[in-house]
């Protein structure tokens, strides 16, 4: 029984000590735990990869044109009559809570007539109905554009909010081609062969851009405006979701432009006689088309009789404003579906 006892003493004590070690050694653990949770204030959430993904879209829009062939001669004037549709390509990037990336290819026809805008009778008006402009220009836009949302998302595509409004700003390159139809006489009388075609303006010069210009011609030192423009696209719109891969959008935006030349008007009139064929100048001078027309005649050195301020060089004879860039509007729907987006769910056995 003694030799029992001294057996197992030297056992309880190593056991005793041990648990009495381990217990301070949980109370130091539990404490420092403890000081690190209080401390904590949570991992920083990151925009990951997995919650990227793209979209494509088709986008249908409505086009309005503000320039020298508008109703009155405010530049935020416009003829609603004249909106012509679009159609777009979309590609969209999600790389971040806020902010996209949109691709757009987008084709659509801008259009303007000063018969068929300007009130004859108006003050200011009268002189763009006179004038008889027109024009129809088929563009084909490529635009880039950072779309930033004003509600943020941090989620995947499958939690993304139900709908946000955002704005967009970018960059954008478009066509700019403007045509007329010829009319069926030159000014000199003589049937044209163009009669009723839709003629490229651009290639005539109708402002003497094509033509010898004198030094104390008032559009001396006119130059050719390009096929190509750049534009800068801006505008508010809002995104709803429809269902977890698709959404709709709405918009209205503008496209401010770098050019004066959407409509093919900007400068003054050129002297009849400098301009490049009969073409050219029937273009150029289309108020003797209006019925009743010229009021008050006036003879040119071209040897053709026009209406007084219309179709002769003089300073004061001005056939657009070339201070002001050309704009359109454009109000769009686009619907959009989700690709390439991986939703990572939970396995179950």
């Amino acid at each position: 029984m003694r030799k029992l006892v001294f057996v197992l003493l030297p056992i309880l004590l190593v056991v005793f000590i041990s648990t009495d070690s381990i217990a301070q050694f949980n109370r130091k653990s539990i404490k420092k735990n403890n000081k690190r949770l209080s401390n904590f204030k949570g991992r920083k959430q990151g925009f990951s990869k997995d919650k990227k993904y793209n979209s494509l879209g088709i986008s249908v829009s409505a086009l309005n044109y503000y320039g020298d062939i508008a109703p009155r001669p405010q530049r935020i004037s416009t003829d609603i009559s004249f909106t012509r549709p679009a159609i777009g390509l979309n590609f969209i990037h999600r790389f971040g809570p806020f902010y996209s990336l949109q691709t757009q290819l987008m084709y659509g026809v801008l259009k303007g007539s000063d018969s068929q805008t300007a009130d004859p009778t108006g003050e200011t008006s009268q002189y763009r109905y006179k004038r008889n402009a027109s024009f129809r220009n088929q563009i084909v836009e490529l635009s880039v554009v950072g779309v930033f949302d004003l509600f943020k998302n941090e989620a995947t595509y499958i939690s993304r909010v139900k709908w946000t409004p955002y704005v967009y700003v970018g960059l954008a390159g478009f066509t700019n081609n403007p045509k007329a139809q010829a009319p069926a006489t030159d000014l000199t009388g003589a049937p044209l062969a163009e009669a009723g075609k839709w003629v490229k303006l651009r290639p005539l010069g109708t402002e003497g851009q094509h033509s010898t210009l004198d030094q104390t011609d008032v559009n001396f030192g006119i130059k050719p405006y390009k096929g190509f423009q750049i534009a800068i696209p801006f505008g508010l719109g809002g995104r709803f979701r429809i269902n977890e891969v698709m959404d709709l959008w709405a918009d209205i935006g503008f496209r401010y432009t770098f050019t004066d030349y959407i409509d093919d008007v900007s400068q003054n009139y050129v002297g009849l006689e400098k301009l490049n064929g009969q073409l050219a100048k029937a273009m150029s001078y289309r108020t003797n088309e209006i019925p009743g027309q010229p009021l008050n005649p006036t003879n040119t050195p071209s040897g053709i009789v026009v209406e007084a301020g219309y179709g002769h060089e003089h300073r004061d004879n001005v056939r657009g404003s070339k201070d002001d860039r050309d704009i359109y509007m454009v109000t769009s729907f686009r619907l959009t579906y989700i690709i390439g987006a991986i939703l990572h769910k939970a396995k179950f056995r």
